[in-house]
């Protein structure tokens, strides 16, 4: 404690340029971000696939996947030139000061007089504020969702769905994040300089409490769940979590087909009950034992304590960044630098501050991907001692195919941005020598159990 204080007053040093500090770590960070994605973009206009994929995956699929590449690439470049500029238009217009003055004023005018002080403020400041930031980056969404994906032939979702999800989830930062926001602003208030602890515990229990009530409260607002049918896929996924002791309570099929052709499958739950999930695509156009391997690997993970570690260290992330926050809490100077000379608020502070933490954020990306790309070539190499092999190697081509996935990546990009490793990279570790060409059609029909057609899904918020 007494090294923090030391810390927090050595920081807090009069006429501190933090504005120019924090402007420069931004802009540092968008051309360092950028000069990656320049690297990157080299690379996906190459005309041959990697030496590893020849053997595997047609030319006409080739060009698909760089053509889909550039276009999101460029995609990128836009968005984040969008994103940088929004970012300098807050510091130099100050537009938090003005925000935080204009929500004052409204309180003082419209509010019950128990519906004062900083909480209520800092609730009206934050929906205000994060209402802006949602209009600002409708364009890009829409453009991304309507566009650049509808022209690759992923999107599935409706105007009337994008719409549905988006009233959805404001109203779900309303309903949830006004209570979390105000207990995190209690602790803050009544537990002194040791405000960190009580906030870390309070994290904790946050995540524990969505890990059960996400599934249960959240996700059928937007998805359906449906149990998987009896039939040979229920019968291995079950065989294949008795073999493993895995504590499986219920097989889902989630009808993520609605909004687009993308797929995956995940388990959660708590230690002693755990589901799983599988999109209705995957099942659609990958064989069985295919599907059986992919969960195999994700399976994988959670034997090798993978899931269990990553929360560890979620923790830890977590508990160092709610004592420097206590670090900065107080600065006066950040405060100042900022337009705030006369009040200080908690949720200000922890703006600045998570802005000022940027460049140890970027080096916290870069190890936990690290760290995630070993994990990934330890459950691959966990489904192989099941006996997966040959059909896992298929169905990450397959899925490298109906993605439009990058076939190759520069060096240094995948270390900064990949969680998982290259597909030649991970076909290599499993020790896979081919068999015939893949030949895919982007978005084939359903396939029987027989067929050896690559008519695969694309990989949702992870790719296998």
């Amino acid at each position: 404690m007494d090294v923090l204080q030391r810390l927090a007053r050595f920081l807090d040093q009069p006429g501190f340029p933090w504005r120019s500090l924090i402007v420069a770590f931004s802009v540092g960070q968008y051309a360092f971000e950028q000069g990656l994605s320049l690297r990157q973009y080299q690379m996906l206009k190459q005309t041959k696939p990697p030496k590893a994929l020849q053997g595997e995956v047609s030319q006409e699929v080739f060009d698909q996947s760089q053509a889909y590449g550039r276009a999101k690439a460029q995609f990128g470049f836009v968005s984040a030139l969008y994103g940088q500029a929004q970012n300098l238009v807050v510091i130099y217009a100050d537009v938090l000061p003005w925000l935080w003055a204009l929500t004052g004023t409204w309180q003082a005018r419209y509010a019950p007089a128990n519906f004062t002080g900083e909480i209520t403020q800092s609730l009206v400041f934050f929906f205000v504020f994060n209402l802006i930031t949602t209009a600002l980056s409708l364009p890009t969404s829409i453009y991304h969702t309507f566009v650049l994906e509808e022209r690759f032939g992923f999107n599935k979702q409706t105007a009337r769905l994008f719409v549905s999800d988006l009233l959805k989830g404001q109203a779900l930062m309303v309903v949830l994040g006004a209570p979390v926001l105000s207990a995190f602003l209690a602790i803050v208030q009544r537990t002194g300089n040791g405000f960190f602890y009580y906030l870390w515990l309070f994290g904790v229990a946050m995540q524990v409490f969505t890990i059960t009530v996400y599934p249960i409260l959240i996700l059928p607002l937007f998805n359906k769940l449906s149990p998987l049918e009896d039939g040979p896929l229920k019968k291995g996924v079950e065989a294949l979590a008795a073999r493993l002791q895995f504590p499986l309570k219920e097989l889902y099929v989630i009808d993520g087909s609605k909004r687009s052709a993308h797929s995956n499958a995940y388990f959660y739950g708590l230690p002693w009950k755990k589901h799983i999930v599988i999109y209705d695509t995957l099942i659609e156009k990958s064989a069985t034992d295919e599907v059986v391997a992919v969960l195999s690997h994700e399976l994988g993970h959670w034997s090798l304590s993978h899931t269990t570690k990553l929360f560890g260290i979620a923790q830890f992330h977590m508990f160092y960044i709610f004592a420097l926050f206590s670090v900065f809490i107080n600065n006066r100077s950040l405060y100042q630098s900022f337009g705030f000379h006369d009040e200080f608020p908690i949720i200000i502070g922890f703006i600045l501050f998570s802005d000022a933490l940027a460049p140890m954020d970027t080096v916290v990306k870069l190890l936990m991907n690290v760290l995630s790309r070993r994990f990934e070539f330890e459950a691959d190499a966990f489904a192989v001692s099941l006996g997966y092999s040959t059909e896992l190697a298929r169905s990450l081509i397959k899925l490298q195919i109906q993605n439009l996935s990058t076939m190759d990546a520069d060096w240094l990009y995948a270390s900064y941005h990949f969680s998982h490793p290259i597909l030649p990279e991970r076909l290599s570790a499993l020790g896979w020598y081919g068999e015939e060409k893949v030949q895919a059609h982007t978005h084939g029909t359903k396939k029987g159990e027989e067929e050896e057609e690559a008519t695969v899904v694309k990989a949702g918020d992870r790719e296998l």
